[in-house]
């Protein structure tokens, strides 16, 4: 008989197996499934399945179990220890190390007191589908109609000078800037690590031209500034709330809810005609062939056009998860979501009342109810203009502070996106990702063999860093994730 292969040392199967306890049971392995290039044998299998340490567990705990010992090996296989001395290595762990070193995350598992599952809600939220591109690289564009402010709000949040003149369809094409995100964590991470290179996550901002009543027809070259909203997936809307006979309005008066009415019925316009043209290639592709997909995506075309013609926006229907995978192959206009920018005169602002603003709030929650926020093109000009310090004095000596940060980070979010940070000497970094977002595809915004080879990750909290002031104090008091 062949004498055993040697364990690897104590301390190395410790070390390789703190790295596995962390989100260890999120898979379920069935035995005689091969893990990676490993076959797992039935008698280890059974060794861990029949194992004293959890006597009392019903058989449905038993694909965990096999999930936490089958990242174990994965483990040791990684990091070069042969099949056969890893299996032996990972019963040891798993029998001696583990059960210990999960104690806050698991229950007593020798118990056979333990009390019973809680049983699962039935009310518990599902999560569907994000409408949208599953992307980390998302834009979002400023639209609305001509002379309200676009490229004015465009120059003082990129702190550029593109022309913003008192004439319709001064831009025709977008232009296009990143402005970063502002947070207090990211700037005291890097004053904590003082790193050589500093990246922070960024929002691209685009400026698209004014559209005008009849664009989804062509008016005011409305099909090539509607074709530039579906390059980008949110839409920064704003609405002019200032009266000055200096600055013309292409309807010769100030409404703002005329305007909403105008822009939305526009964008609902031109996503029926595209739907039209989608449904009439169906048809004819469904005449030579059986394929049941066609049929499929026939049907939600069909309900995607009833209601756009009940007048209601793509992104405010409750659509099944299938709905969703197929809706977000066409990126259409009213599928975006949208953040109102109210554009009002610094007195207005400063005073923080506007004649327009409440009818401008009724007909927005009555039409999804999303994020408004009130704010002064004129104010941020003046602001952009003046020296840091002269700015700062400014806002405190008028009470009133800028509504860029605000305007930022409510895109950002608008958008769905997301970021972490990794730190140290070297580099501080944000790195984007949509939210709903795993942590393996986090993992490969980083790197992409980072995905591949993913099996968990160690996280720690802003929160418990800051207090605490170093990596090694967080993971001395066990508070990484």
């Amino acid at each position: 008989m062949e004498p055993s292969p040697p364990l690897p040392p104590r301390s190395t199967v410790h070390e390789l197996t703190s790295h596995v306890v962390v989100g260890a049971r999120s898979v379920i392995t069935r035995p005689g499934v091969k893990n990676n290039n490993w076959q797992i044998p039935s008698h280890v299998l059974s060794t861990i399945t029949n194992s004293t340490q959890f006597h009392g567990l019903d058989d449905e705990d038993a694909p965990g179990r096999l999930s936490l010992f089958v990242r174990i090996c994965d483990t040791f296989r990684i990091n070069g220890i042969s099949e056969e001395a890893g299996h032996a290595a990972a019963i040891e762990a798993y029998l001696d190390y583990i059960p210990s070193s999960l104690a806050v995350e698991l229950p007593d598992l020798s118990r056979r007191d333990m009390p019973p599952k809680a049983a699962k809600s039935k009310e518990a939220p599902v999560e569907r589908p994000i409408l949208g591109r599953f992307s980390s690289h998302l834009k979002i564009g400023i639209v609305g109609l001509p002379n309200v402010g676009k490229s004015t709000l465009f120059n003082t949040l990129t702190k550029l000078s593109i022309p913003a003149e008192n004439f319709p369809f001064c831009t025709i094409e977008p232009n296009e800037a990143r402005v970063n995100i502002p947070d207090e964590r990211f700037e005291w991470l890097c004053k904590l690590f003082k790193p050589k290179s500093e990246v922070s996550a960024f929002l691209e901002i685009h400026d698209i031209a004014g559209l005008v009543k009849g664009a989804h027809e062509g008016q005011g070259l409305g099909n090539n500034f509607l074709s530039h909203i579906r390059a980008v997936d949110g839409i920064f809307h704003v609405l002019r709330a200032f009266e000055d006979s200096d600055i013309i309005h292409v309807d010769d008066s100030v409404d703002p809810v005329r305007d909403l009415e105008v822009i939305t019925a526009e964008l609902r316009l031109k996503d029926i005609e595209f739907m039209e043209r989608r449904i009439e290639d169906l048809e004819k592709s469904m005449k030579r062939s059986n394929d049941k997909q066609l049929k499929i995506e026939y049907e939600v075309c069909l309900k995607i056009k009833t209601w756009l013609e009940s007048e209601k926006d793509v992104r405010l229907g409750d659509w099944k998860a299938a709905e969703i995978e197929i809706l977000n192959t066409f990126q259409l206009l009213t599928a975006k979501p949208v953040v109102y920018l109210v554009n009002m005169n610094e007195k207005d602002y400063q005073r923080k009342k506007n004649k327009f603003l409440p009818k401008i709030h009724a007909w927005v929650q009555e039409h999804g109810g999303e994020p408004i926020i009130p704010f002064s093109c004129a104010l941020e000009r003046n602001l952009a203009d003046l020296q840091a310090d002269e700015a700062a004095k400014y806002c405190e000596e008028n009470k009133i502070q800028s509504c860029l940060p605000k305007i930022i980070k409510t895109g950002f979010s608008a958008i769905n996106l997301i970021y972490f940070f990794t730190a140290g000497s070297d580099e501080v970094k944000c790195w984007q990702i949509r939210r709903q977002s795993k942590a393996p595809q986090a993992a490969g915004a980083i790197h992409t063999d980072f995905e591949r080879g993913f099996i968990c990750a160690e996280v720690m909290k802003f929160e418990d860093l800051k207090e605490l002031g170093s990596e090694a104090a967080v993971k001395g008091v066990q508070n990484l994730q």
